[in-house]
């Protein structure tokens, strides 16, 4: 069991990766010895660059400068400080810049979209969600059916797995979408699901949804900074995303939206306006008759949040010297592809543990789902007592995500060795 588990592997691979250097641009909580931890919960919340710190003391020095002429006065212009997010933002997704907009949180930006983009109709009036959706989606896709005047049971279709299956099958979403046909509105469904972090097929999805004349959208919290993805061609409808995960722009961290460029000259759609969306050549005529910004700048409600966008500006920073989404999903396979070969290495009966992720690396992200039949919480426990931050979630999953910005190959040595550890340490007591 412990044959595959030699540290030399490791050193030879982080000796190797061109990112490396990278894990040093990140604060490493410590762990109970002091030592920095393996954090392992960046699908949760990302660690803290070490220049998101001078990013935000810069706006609070042109702040405490210029008071409210730091909009047109301070070094970063705040007038316009979400046009110095935008093109970064849209090389994460895969966007033209017109498509993207970095504004609000998740949640209210998912609202706004489906405002726009889930019209019910007499016929056509159900909206398409996988199964054990994060709540956040649930709760946003059962509101705007009652906003509608509709029951959520009726309207709302969920995709579930197969008998004995954890994941979705991509012919089986495709066969759903089929058989709803003119009665589907919308598609929403998370480009990775947060609790068994299989990653789904976008670009199947939408052109399934399309071909019955549904609108298709996806909630990226987990895929954003995790995935390679081409929101452009792909033809996805609309996204949004947030930037506190893989994206490490701090808790609450300021969002993403995307809406494709052929929405980009519609006034016509129905959309909540605020002035922020507003034609800038006319906002502070302050005249009535909302005349939105093209683009996914036209959904914007309120001035930019100059703070936590200063801390993402330096996060989006770190993404392009990495070399990109490309150059960090490279990396992320190899790093959960060596996670994966450690636990299967353990040799347990699937009555013990099972990974619930998919083996196949396209359809999986940075991120291992273990399925604990036996004792999962004290394993997580265990874990945390060596050091290694991981994530639970009920009622028994630990959530284990190799960041490549910031993991190394050792991280996940460290991890693979705890586990021989604690159940080798079992089988001595159960003997």
């Amino acid at each position: 069991m412990i044959a595959q588990l030699a540290p030399a592997t490791a050193a030879q691979l982080d000796a190797a990766d061109p990112l490396a250097a990278f894990r040093q641009e990140f604060h490493l909580p410590p762990g109970p010895d002091g030592q920095p931890c393996a954090y392992f919960c960046g699908n949760s919340l990302g660690l803290q660059p070490k220049t998101a710190r001078a990013a935000v003391e810069q706006e609070f020095e042109a702040w405490e400068r210029f008071g409210v002429e730091g909009h047109f006065q301070a070094p970063s212009f705040w007038m316009n400080y979400h046009d110095t997010l935008t093109e970064a933002a849209a090389r994460v997704v895969g966007a033209l810049p017109i498509e993207v907009v970095v504004m609000n949180s998740l949640t209210v930006n998912l609202h706004l979209l489906l405002v726009s983009f889930y019209r019910p109709t007499g016929s056509r009036y159900r909206i398409l969600m996988e199964g054990g959706a994060f709540p956040s989606d649930q709760y946003a896709i059962e509101s705007q059916a009652r906003l509608h005047g509709l029951d959520p049971a009726e309207a709302i279709v969920e995709l579930v797995p197969r008998p004995g299956e954890y994941t979705l099958r991509t012919a089986d979403i495709e066969a759903k979408i089929a058989e709803l046909g003119d009665s589907l509105a919308t598609i929403l469904i998370g480009g990775v699901n947060y609790y068994t972090g299989q990653a789904f097929d976008m670009a199947a999805i939408t052109r399934a949804g399309h071909a019955v004349g549904a609108l298709v959208g996806f909630d990226l919290a987990h895929a954003a900074g995790n995935l390679e993805m081409h929101l452009h061609d792909w033809d996805v409808d609309f996204a949004c995303w947030c930037s506190y995960k893989y994206l490490n722009s701090g808790p609450g961290g300021t969002s993403g939206a995307f809406v494709h460029e052929r929405f980009a000259h519609r006034p016509d759609l129905v959309r909540l306006a605020g002035w922020w969306g507003h034609d800038p050549s006319e906002r502070f005529q302050m005249k009535k008759g909302f005349r939105p910004m093209p683009g996914a700048a036209g959904w914007q409600l309120s001035n930019a949040q100059i703070f936590p966008m200063a801390i993402h500006r330096a996060s989006l920073e770190l993404v392009d010297r990495a070399g990109g989404m490309a150059a960090l999903r490279r990396k992320s396979k190899q790093l959960t592809a060596h996670l994966e070969t450690l636990v299967r290495a353990l040799a347990l009966p699937s009555t013990q543990l099972e990974i619930i992720t998919p083996a196949d690396p396209a359809q999986r992200g940075c991120q291992l789902s273990v399925l604990v039949h036996q004792r999962g919480r004290e394993l997580f426990d265990y874990l945390a007592a060596q050091g290694i931050i991981a994530d639970w979630r009920e009622p028994n999953v630990i959530r284990l995500a190799p960041v490549p910005l910031y993991n190394s190959f050792g991280d996940v040595q460290r991890v693979g060795e705890a586990l021989a550890r604690f159940f080798s340490e079992q089988l001595v007591v159960n003997s």
